[in-house]
């Protein structure tokens, strides 16, 4: 008889596409895995995997039966909120996926805050060089730099933030105009790896390439700091790097914005609602105040 354990399994391996990539989640060895989806397909008598060498993909079957799996996963941890009741302090394990701009320079004094007031609550920052996949389940909620146009996803704005050429200050006294910019190497995203169009903040000023590029705005900030050349930076990350300068300030100025994006299912959890508008203003705030530190 399938049950609650079955489906858990089931789902781990849809979200994961691999009997090995479920196996950590689940606490189980590939070949556990392997031998528990075989058994529970065995007593559907319908096959829910299409096997090969790339991965498990789901049938037809098999993706109706995630999102009845998936409304029962919902309804078991909304079962759970209520069982314990309002608890003044929020608990558990919450996972946020984010670029990582948001992730090095604001999700780690954010998370603290929440954390400070919910000592029981593990908060988990995944920091990804790409979109994160909430379908899979990859996290409890993400940080975007745009909203996403497809899926079963709710979507909130949470603030505004800016963006300006900068570079450390040896360089930065000699630029006095956009002429002087092409004097200097350029920083920025490699192009090839630029995951959403809001990245892709440079334009025109890339035309000459782009001297020293890295997937990461840590690193992006990291090479202007040791004077690789000119490039583009968050405002909110300036106060972590004395050693750069903004140039050009009202010729280049950029506006972007952070949303938080959650599992449409997710709305009727308390917890995880109680912990999204705690992560939207901490946010807020936190933009705020950073980028009211640059002169």
């Amino acid at each position: 008889m399938t049950g609650w354990d079955d489906m858990r399994v089931f789902l781990a391996v849809s979200r994961a596409e691999s009997l090995s990539r479920a196996g950590p989640a689940l606490r189980m060895d590939a070949a556990t895995v392997g031998r528990r989806i075989a058994r529970l397909e065995a007593d559907l008598g319908a096959a829910l995997f299409a096997k090969s060498p790339q991965g498990y993909a789901l049938t037809d079957l098999g993706a109706r039966m995630r999102d009845h799996a998936e409304a029962a996963e919902a309804a078991l941890a909304r079962a759970r909120e209520e069982a314990q009741g309002d608890q003044a302090e929020l608990t558990g394990q919450i996972r946020i996926g984010a670029p990582d701009g948001a992730a090095n320079y604001l999700l780690p004094q954010v998370c603290a805050a929440i954390g400070a007031e919910n000592p029981e609550l593990e908060i988990q920052i995944l920091a990804l060089p790409r979109m994160v996949n909430l379908s899979k389940r990859e996290a409890d909620m993400a940080v975007t730099v745009s909203p996403p146009q497809a899926g079963r996803l709710a979507v909130q704005k949470i603030t505004d933030y800016h963006l300006h050429m900068a570079a450390c200050s040896e360089i930065a006294k000699d630029i006095a105009s956009s002429a002087d910019l092409a004097r200097f190497p350029v920083v920025g995203y490699i192009p090839d790896m630029i995951f959403d169009k809001e990245l892709d903040y440079l334009g025109d000023l890339a035309a000459g390439g782009v001297q020293q590029a890295s997937n990461s705005v840590a690193v992006q900030v990291a090479s202007l700091r040791a004077g690789a050349g000119v490039g583009i930076v968050h405002d909110f990350s300036l106060p972590f790097a004395p050693e750069l300068q903004r140039v050009l300030v009202e010729e280049i100025s950029l506006r972007r914005s952070f949303y938080l994006v959650r599992h449409l299912s997710d709305k009727t959890s308390d917890r995880l609602n109680r912990f999204a508008a705690l992560l939207a203003a901490g946010l807020r705030a936190e933009v705020a105040r950073l980028e009211g530190q640059i002169a």
